[in-house]
């Protein structure tokens, strides 16, 4: 089937419900412990939309077909990147049956010729994640626009999606999920509109804090990390890769700005408490997650980079060996060996 058609097809949405619910969802949900929040809120919702929602790994888009009510999401159609997903056909096969799949391009999150938007006037409501490319570090990166300015041109409302343990379960570079069953949690939040007048840009801003929010609160109930402990943890890997490489020229005041910046706020800064979303029940065995404050990022780069640089003074380890080399014992003032790495 050409063109648009296998989008709005019956035939495919048949195809594609024995392979999502015969097939796709019933392995998703056996590997791993899926919790779906705020299905309420889509109680007597219809028409086309758009999902949006933080990506951070490749259990995603089945995550978010599941957990969708069957009447909202028989026809919906995913982003999937162009130049991953469509660039060889045994791969754009399967991608297109499991997802109902269009291509765009990870820069700005273009479709190839305006495909979206007509898929939008069919009726046909799409699943995309403005950040682009999948998290590597757990993080939620910064929302292009372009989700939110489809919604704007189409006047259709977009449904905010936080996916809560993903990336726990299956990190970026990971073939498979992690054993255990780990717990992950789809919270579906209220439909939003762009308020009249409202630049993509802006509205991009409000869905991005809602989903960030969603996230936060649903992981300080279950006790899964939070995106502020996602970013320390990145933080301190980046302070150490700058130090100890010594060959990207940057120092260490601007990898703590760079560090800053990931996290969205500065030192100054209070995340605040959060409270948690109802309804949500506690996995069995929730764990309280340690608060995390952005000026603790910023000290615990400082001293990652502070025991990188006594680990290779100058960039490399100094040797208690002459240039001819012949053993020594170091004079006064010289390095007696490498200093003990500290436990951050």
């Amino acid at each position: 089937m050409q063109g648009r058609e296998r989008y709005t097809s019956r035939v495919h949405a048949g195809a594609r419900f024995v392979a999502q619910r015969g097939l796709l969802r019933p392995v998703v949900w056996g590997i791993t412990d899926v919790q779906v929040h705020g299905r309420e809120n889509l109680d007597n919702f219809n028409g086309p939309y758009v999902v949006v929602s933080n990506h951070s790994s490749h259990l995603d888009t089945p995550l978010i077909m599941g957990a969708l009510p069957r009447r909202l999401s028989r026809y919906l159609a995913a982003g999937a990147a162009a130049d991953y997903f469509f660039k060889k056909w045994w791969i754009a096969a399967p991608t297109a049956l499991f997802f109902n799949a269009f291509p765009v391009e990870r820069a700005g999150l273009r479709n190839r010729k305006g495909l979206a938007g007509k898929l939008l006037a069919d009726g046909v409501p799409l699943l995309l994640f403005p950040e682009g490319t999948r998290s590597r570090t757990g993080q939620m990166a910064p929302f292009k626009p372009g989700a939110a300015a489809l919604c704007i041109s189409r006047n259709v409302p977009c449904i905010p999606i936080a996916l809560v343990g993903a990336h726990e379960a299956m990190p970026h570079g990971h073939g498979w999920v992690r054993r255990g069953r780990p717990q992950v949690h789809v919270v579906i939040g209220s439909p939003m509109w762009a308020r009249p007048g409202e630049a993509a840009a802006r509205f991009s801003e409000r869905i991005s804090k809602v989903i960030r929010d969603m996230h936060d609160q649903t992981a300080t109930t279950v006790g899964l990390p939070r995106l502020i402990e996602y970013a320390s943890r990145a933080a301190e890997q980046e302070a150490r890769r700058a130090v100890l490489s010594r060959g990207d020229g940057r120092s260490l005041e601007v990898i703590e700005e760079q560090a800053q910046q990931a996290l969205g706020t500065d030192e100054s800064e209070d995340p605040g408490e959060l409270t948690a979303p109802t309804p949500l029940r506690p996995p069995r065995e929730a764990a309280s997650p340690a608060r995390v404050r952005p000026g603790d990022v910023v000290r615990r780069v400082r001293r990652a980079a502070s025991t990188a640089r006594r680990v290779l003074p100058g960039g490399r380890r100094r040797s208690n060996q002459d240039t001819d080399g012949t053993h020594r014992r170091p004079t006064d003032g010289e390095d007696h060996g490498p200093a003990r790495e500290e436990t951050a």
